[in-house]
């Protein structure tokens, strides 16, 4: 009985320490975002250059809202609290406070492991891949996340938020390349000076 009992033990043990834990996703990357928001009927087709290190993004949107379609650069820089978005089709430039924290494009610090599961052809090589997702809540305003990432690199695929305010709000990632290629990206637009 005791062998048995041992055996459970180590089994679940075994089994315990193979589930995924949180990882790193790359700190810096550009590529491409759809963000949909159902209940507004609005939906944003961007190119995304983000910035953990530095608290900033910056992102050239095509938004759809309802049957309305308009093109905006947003550069967003949380430590300075500042957001520019320039109107691409009239120039103009709108800068505010920012009034949202910055979110983790990855697995935040504190996600707990959901599910994962094989995106892609599992039985040939180089056709798939391992997504795992993460999920939990900001304490600060209380906004469920569930976040999804390629399993080991960590590189983001979704970001899906819920609360009682925004309600359901999805973000999809693809073409995804480390590092970020231009050096001004994160410098205001001409249009805000």
């Amino acid at each position: 009985m005791e062998r048995i009992v041992c055996c459970i033990v180590a089994l679940f043990v075994v089994c315990y320490a193979q589930q995924p834990e949180p990882c790193q996703s790359p700190k810096q990357w550009e590529g491409r975002m759809v963000l949909f928001d159902a209940s507004k009927e609005f939906t944003e087709k961007s190119r995304i250059i983000y910035d953990e290190l530095g608290m900033r993004e910056r992102v050239i949107e095509e938004i759809e809202y309802g049957k309305e379609r308009d093109y905006y650069d947003t550069l967003t820089l949380y430590r300075e609290m500042k957001e520019y978005r320039v109107n691409l089709r009239t120039k103009k430039c709108n800068v505010t406070t920012v009034n949202h924290p910055f979110r983790v494009k990855g697995v935040p610090a504190g996600a707990k492991f959901l599910f994962e599961g094989v995106i892609g052809a599992s039985n040939i090589q180089y056709e798939h891949f391992t997504a795992v997702t993460f999920g939990g809540e900001y304490t600060t305003d209380h906004v469920r996340y569930a976040t999804t990432v390629t399993f080991p690199d960590c590189v983001p695929i979704a970001d899906n938020y819920y609360n009682d305010v925004t309600k359901y709000v999805e973000s999809r990632y693809f073409d995804i390349h480390a590092g970020i290629t231009d050096p001004m990206a994160f410098i205001p637009p001409t249009e805000c000076m």
